[in-house]
């Protein structure tokens, strides 16, 4: 018996979930530190309020939206069933796994890309956005300083779709494409928000890369580029694409953002806040 399903056994739910989280910070920590200490861009280093505040971020980011997008995801499958031709679910729980978990990866890439952008377009949700790239000094924990406002709509936007089409739905068969979009989207953004000064070359036209996700974060330049999270196509289809031989001179946002993880939950309810 392992050790995770015996504290699983004997602990609180929420408990295993942190000490699993735990775990999982230990690893990234492993993997990304020395790497972005040889091969990243040297800095003057970020304070201590800074990065428990990112710890914060962390575990809130990882723990909340999953209970706060249960009942709307419900609701939206049930809504699914009930408004589309069945021959529209029909066709698509006939492929083959394969094929669905393709399909809803692309589907949700599609759905998170215009959930992000429209973050960025539509002011009340550029204040939550806003707080993500109030990060100046990228690495790889920079990935989960986000509001929890800003993660439920964008995941909203990102499975929607796969539960209104029937490729996602409750229990183990209907969790395997949100599962798998939620897990590439969650370990592909740990490596593009890295401080790594890589370049990949013909790869960068394929996947999202740290360099093509650190313009997306510029503070003065080419702002409101490269949304997608894991293909770069779609930046080219709606004609935000943006991918120099360069590296943006700064990122961050104009508006000052307070250090403290309590400051940043609460700046998007004060007036301001802008790119």
């Amino acid at each position: 018996m392992s050790l995770l399903h015996t504290l699983q056994m004997h602990l609180p739910g929420i408990v295993v979930d942190v000490l699993r989280l735990g775990l999982w910070l230990v690893l990234l920590a492993v993997v990304f530190v020395p790497l972005e200490r040889f091969f990243g861009a040297r800095h003057g280093g970020r304070s201590r309020t800074e990065l428990f505040s990112d710890l914060g971020f962390y575990f809130i980011s990882s723990l909340l939206p999953a209970v706060l997008l249960a009942a709307p995801l419900a609701l939206i499958a049930v809504a699914g069933q009930r408004l589309l031709p069945d021959a529209i679910p029909a066709t698509l729980a006939a492929l083959p796994l394969w094929a669905k978990l393709l399909l809803g990866l692309l589907i949700g890439e599609v759905g998170t890309y215009w959930g992000h952008r429209l973050s960025h377009e539509i002011p009340w949700l550029w204040r939550y956005h806003a707080v993500h790239h109030s990060t100046e000094q990228l690495y790889f924990l920079a990935n989960t300083r986000t509001h929890p406002v800003d993660m439920v709509v964008t995941r909203l936007f990102g499975l929607t779709p796969l539960y209104l089409l029937g490729l996602a739905g409750p229990g183990a068969a209907g969790s395997a494409a949100p599962v798998l979009l939620l897990l590439v989207g969650t370990v592909w953004g740990f490596f593009i928000h890295a401080n790594l000064r890589w370049r990949f070359g013909p790869l960068e036209w394929l996947v999202a890369t740290p360099a093509f996700h650190h313009w997306h974060h510029s503070k003065f330049e080419h702002i409101n580029r490269n949304y997608a999270s894991t293909l770069p196509v779609l930046d080219r289809l709606f004609g935000t694409h943006h991918l120099p031989r360069t590296w943006p001179d700064a990122c961050g946002i104009e508006a000052p953002m307070p250090k403290t993880l309590a400051g940043q939950l609460a700046a998007p309810f004060r007036h301001g806040t802008r790119e």
